[in-house]
């Protein structure tokens, strides 16, 4: 966007020019009205009303409106098999994340849900109960452990838990060029429900930000950064899939994460140990070390 922009005028309200303008709006959504297909049409007709009702509010200029499509072809540019420029752009905008609070109520204890992220692989490697699922990955040794319930409180036996992060350095198994396997796993909950592994302790990362969605974040003023976290799904037959994370506590970028993905509830305290302290599990740690408890509450699938 340029400094200066010539913006035409709101008109007077009850003017022909208001006429003309709304009088566009009513055509396109008249447009869709004999669409066989009601969802899509409400949609569409959504769509198009608060499209225009965003042109008419801040009276987008023509080269604001070139500068727009401009944007969105640099991002189909970009976006390849294995990056999505769009759903990143869903994801800084917050429209990732409000679609996963209307799909996913949290309600009573059931553990709330958050962004997927770009960065999980089908088939990852099953560790046993208690297993290091960092597989070499650099950062400090992180004991994770908790239970898997329903709402009313029973065990899920044998839930699939689904866990991966990025290494101390911020980045993913993923993003290296090596074809390496770490910081991922899948295990199964025991038959009480409980599950535990060995990780690193969660990091900050950035985002991709050297596309056109971290050229809007520059613009702005806005940080690429995601808060420090580690991921979960978790999967049960009869029970709706989980997609979330667990945040670290005190971190200084719970504020500010770049996708809106924090939620108070799953913050959690990533207690501190020092070399020599005795783990859960026997291991001999040579040097610091944390752990962290996270229980989840998994709902009913919709009938």
């Amino acid at each position: 966007m340029t400094d200066t922009v010539d913006i035409v005028p709101a008109p007077p309200e009850g003017s022909e020019q208001e006429a003309r303008e709304r009088l566009v709006t009513e055509q396109v959504l008249a447009s869709f009205e004999s669409s066989p297909d009601e969802r899509l049409k409400e949609i569409l007709q959504a769509v198009a009303r608060h499209a225009h009702a965003l042109v008419r509010e801040v009276r987008l200029t023509e080269a604001e409106w070139e500068t727009a499509i401009e944007f969105l072809r640099a991002c189909g540019d970009i976006t390849t098999d294995t990056r999505q420029e769009f759903i990143l752009l869903s994801d800084v905008l917050g429209i990732s994340m409000e679609t996963i609070c209307v799909n996913q109520p949290a309600t009573g204890d059931v553990t709330e849900a958050t962004v997927f992220g770009p960065f999980f692989v089908d088939d990852a490697p099953l560790v046993e109960l208690g297993g290091d699922i960092a597989q070499g990955a650099a950062g400090e040794p992180c004991w994770v452990s908790g239970t898997v319930r329903d709402t009313d409180g029973k065990a899920i036996p044998g839930a699939r838990i689904e866990v991966w992060e990025a290494d101390d350095d911020g980045f993913y198994d993923v993003q290296y060029t090596d074809g390496r396997t770490a910081g991922r796993a899948h295990l199964f909950a025991d038959d009480d429900g409980s599950y535990r592994f060995w990780g690193v302790t969660p990091t900050p990362y950035p985002i991709p930000h050297d596309g056109p969605v971290g050229k809007m974040l520059e613009a702005t003023g806005r940080s690429p950064m995601r808060a420090a976290h580690l991921h979960f799904m978790v999967t049960a037959p009869g029970y709706r899939r989980l997609v979330t994370h667990i945040f670290v506590e005190g971190d200084p970028l719970l504020a500010t994460d770049a996708v809106f993905g924090v939620k108070d509830s799953l913050v959690k305290t990533f207690t501190q140990h020092q070399p020599g302290e005795p783990t859960p599990d026997g291991r001999q740690i040579h040097g610091t070390w944390s752990e962290t408890t996270f229980d989840i509450v998994l709902p009913p699938a919709e009938r």
